[in-house]
């Protein structure tokens, strides 16, 4: 499985992390793609952070929920509930994200149960999220699937990225990524 790493301003403040730091650990884990998410900061705060991570990572970055960052990096991440921002419906919101980003940037989106994966199956997303995996400290109104999840990410066309509480050492049946968070800063 691949790794996926989820740079949160939130648990990089509160481990007193730098992003340098963060970016080391993804690397030393083997990450292939790092994904910022940062839901309080200023979009001048959030371009220069992710500047900052695209000059140390080599890899796939993505932003999350920032469609106008996303040309700045490879791709953008948006969640079920910023999907209204976008759209009447979730297609909508895909082709007019798909329109602010281009073609070349990835797009994936959050999903939690089998009718947004279906719904997800007709979308022109590079990858879907899925989970929460188990509880986890950083979502704490997450519904947790645990062994539900693998049999969900079979339902989906798309490579699954497994997220929430996942660690380093889970091998998870039809997923694509592990997508690790607070995990690395243990």
């Amino acid at each position: 499985m691949k790794i996926y790493a989820l740079l949160d301003e939130a648990s990089l403040q509160k481990f007193g992390w730098n992003t340098k730091q963060f970016v080391e650990r993804a690397k030393n884990v083997g990450a292939q793609i790092i994904q910022y998410r940062n839901k309080n900061g200023s979009l001048k705060e959030i371009k220069s952070r992710l500047e900052e991570i695209v000059s140390l990572f080599d890899g796939i970055v993505i932003v999350n929920d920032y469609p106008e960052l996303a040309h700045l990096c490879h791709g953008l991440h948006v969640g079920q509930e910023d999907l209204k921002n976008f759209g009447a419906t979730p297609h909508e919101a895909v082709l007019t994200l798909k329109k602010k980003i281009g073609d070349s940037c990835w797009l994936g989106i959050s999903t939690h149960n089998a009718e947004e994966i279906e719904i997800a199956n007709t979308l022109p997303l590079n990858y879907i999220g899925l989970g929460a995996y188990r509880n986890t400290n950083t979502k704490s109104d997450a519904r947790v699937l645990g062994d539900e999840l693998p049999r969900l990410a079979a339902l989906s066309h798309h490579p699954v990225a497994a997220i929430g509480g996942v660690t380093l050492s889970d091998k998870i049946d039809n997923v694509t990524y592990l997508v690790i968070g607070s995990a690395l800063y243990r």
